[in-house]
């Protein structure tokens, strides 16, 4: 099975294109933070994860996302390989998700709402819409500070990923 579920934000506005044909197409790229933060600098490092969505999901993409938004994708890993136009002998090899639906992350204050446009199986269709309107709640969630979720201790940092079993 090849499934591939990515939350993160547009490091650029997709770019939506055409082939001779008159097929739409939209590369992007999403910044993806890592879980855990360096331990001599406190930073969060990203991956960068180049998609491709086709008809359908790249108009959509291309319409309601811009640059910093965020964004859930659905779809497969697809690997490419080509040769370098410069040095015949060398073959560069891609990783890219090629996304099948794409969804709203967030609230609407965080330029997300609810909605998505989902490609099932060469039948796209588009059901993006409102969010239904809610009554406020009647009073805040109470606040539970007695809850314990152990100490840091209790977990050993990775390092590095090392050799990878596989």
């Amino acid at each position: 099975m090849n499934k591939v579920i990515l939350v993160g934000r547009l490091t650029a506005d997709p770019e939506l294109r055409q082939t001779q044909s008159g097929v739409a197409s939209c590369r992007f790229t999403i910044a993806i933070d890592r879980k855990f933060a360096d331990k001599n600098t406190g930073e969060r490092q990203a991956d960068f994860i180049q998609c491709i969505a086709w008809r359908q999901s790249a108009e959509f993409i291309s319409k309601y996302f811009s640059k910093g938004k965020w964004i859930c994708v659905e779809g497969s890993l697809r690997n490419n390989n080509y040769q370098d136009k410069n040095h015949p002998d060398v073959t560069h090899y891609t990783m890219d998700v090629m996304v099948d639906n794409a969804e709203f992350v967030g609230n609407k204050g965080e330029g997300g709402s609810q909605g998505s446009y989902q490609n099932n199986g060469g039948s796209p269709r588009n059901n993006f819409q409102a969010p239904p309107q809610q009554a406020a709640p009647a009073a805040a969630a109470p606040n539970n500070d007695s809850m314990s979720y152990g100490a840091l201790s209790d977990f050993e940092e990775i390092l590095s990923d090392g050799d990878v079993p596989f």
